[in-house]
């Protein structure tokens, strides 16, 4: 049943606002389902990176002349949108990096190169994206630390009680998606923060999957670091934010250096910027972080209340369609979830599903998902995962539940 609110938006015009949803695939008009990969964009976004290119493109910071001068109210107003977005206390605590992925590597090294040492505990959920895994095993081989993992339960949820249970004063950081890629799960991360915090440990939430779909609050959550992605939020690609409590990042070395970086460079001594520059070195994406704000001002314009809304009856309406299929089992069953379905069909490879799906229009993805210890814990090698934006509707989903029974017809 479809989810109503007050004022409701038009779904379908949002739809029309997204240019690459009015081609054809394979002579099929295209339904994009991959989402958690990444988001398609709107001409709002599209627009307002054209006009910087067409009219104001210059460099940020460093030009007195008057083009110069505006790029760099962009750029920093874009920082502001950002800020207000994650209601942070200050645009000091909004890092621009180029995604979550390098959010999460300058905290691993900076942050935990300058804390941490051999035997300190970091903690990371079963469910996290390899992003969120690989730079804490790289600390652990070069510092001897001690890495830690929260498991999940058959349905894919963490257990606080489990989660209380393993921290302790050795815990210096607790990493933790707030949405899962791989199965959509909403871990309870503001009560996650609450106990790792109780040790006095920090703690870092992986929000790449979050933002495009829920309210986000770094400060309501009180989470130290937290990380955003761009494109996943209808975004340019190689933008994102690390934001981090101003007081942490004082302290942190740079992770990168060159030029903005710097306050005053001589062969003895280098200076470094105030924040946030101090952690932006070099010329940074300044159309992608003009884009970024229109992406924001974007589902703003909609309302992140009414895309959790009309993303929850599309997972609805998927989940019981896709369930009336002959041999298909769902991966990943958690009470809380956001627009993400992972499937497995008997006797079909993922693979062989999404090319077929292909062949029809459908953009859907089949692989491991960047999350390889999801698969062993379900004993996959992959799954096929539809994940929703605030662009599909109904017709997407009977298109795609129609083309996995066709091509099960062929396949088995």
């Amino acid at each position: 049943m479809q989810t109503s609110l007050k004022n409701s938006p038009d779904f379908s015009q949002i739809r029309a606002q997204f240019p690459i949803l009015q081609q054809t695939e394979n002579g099929q008009p295209l339904v994009y389902l991959d989402n958690g990969a990444t988001a398609q964009k709107p001409l709002s976004v599209i627009e307002a990176m054209d006009t910087y290119y067409r009219t104001q493109n210059a460099n940020v910071h460093r030009g007195v002349y008057g083009l110069s001068e505006r790029a760099t109210e962009l750029y920093e107003g874009a920082r502001e949108t950002v800020r207000q977005f994650l209601n942070a206390q200050s645009t000091k605590e909004i890092i621009f990096v180029r995604g979550t992925t390098e959010a999460i590597n300058l905290v691993a090294f900076s942050w935990a190169r300058a804390n941490l040492t051999r035997d300190d505990e970091i903690i990371v959920t079963e469910m996290e994206h390899h992003s969120n895994i690989v730079p804490w095993q790289l600390l652990r081989d070069q510092l001897g630390i001690k890495l830690s993992v929260l498991r999940m339960n058959h349905l894919g949820e963490i257990c606080l009680e489990a989660l209380k249970g393993m921290v302790s004063a050795k815990t210096k950081l607790l990493a933790v998606t707030q949405m899962s890629n791989a199965l959509g799960t909403i871990n309870p991360v503001k009560e996650m923060v609450r106990i790792a915090h109780s040790v006095g440990a920090k703690v870092l939430v992986d929000g790449a999957q979050a933002t495009p779909h829920m309210a986000v609050d770094v400060h309501d959550l009180d989470c130290d670091f937290y990380a955003l992605s761009g494109h996943k939020m209808y975004g340019p690609t190689g933008i994102g934010v690390l934001y981090a409590k101003q007081a942490l990042l004082e302290a942190m070395p740079p992770y990168q250096a060159g030029g903005d970086m710097i306050y005053s460079v001589t062969f003895e001594k280098t200076e470094y910027n105030v924040l946030p520059y101090k952690f932006e070195a070099g010329t940074p994406h300044i159309a992608g972080a003009i884009g970024l704000a229109a992406a924001i001002r974007f589902i703003e314009s909609i309302g992140l209340e009414h895309i959790a809304a009309h993303e929850a009856d599309l997972l609805a309406y998927a989940t019981a369609e896709l369930k009336k299929i002959d041999g298909l089992r769902i991966i990943g069953e958690a009470k809380h979830k956001g627009g993400v379905v992972s499937f497995v069909i008997e006797g079909v490879h993922p693979h062989d599903m999404a090319t077929l799906m292909d062949q029809e229009g459908i953009a859907l993805r089949a692989s491991h998902h960047c999350a390889m210890p999801v698969m062993q814990h379900f004993n996959v090698p992959a799954t096929i995962r539809a994940s929703f934006g605030v662009y599909n509707n109904h017709a997407d989903i009977d298109r795609l539940v129609a083309a996995i029974l066709e091509a099960k017809s062929m396949l088995l």
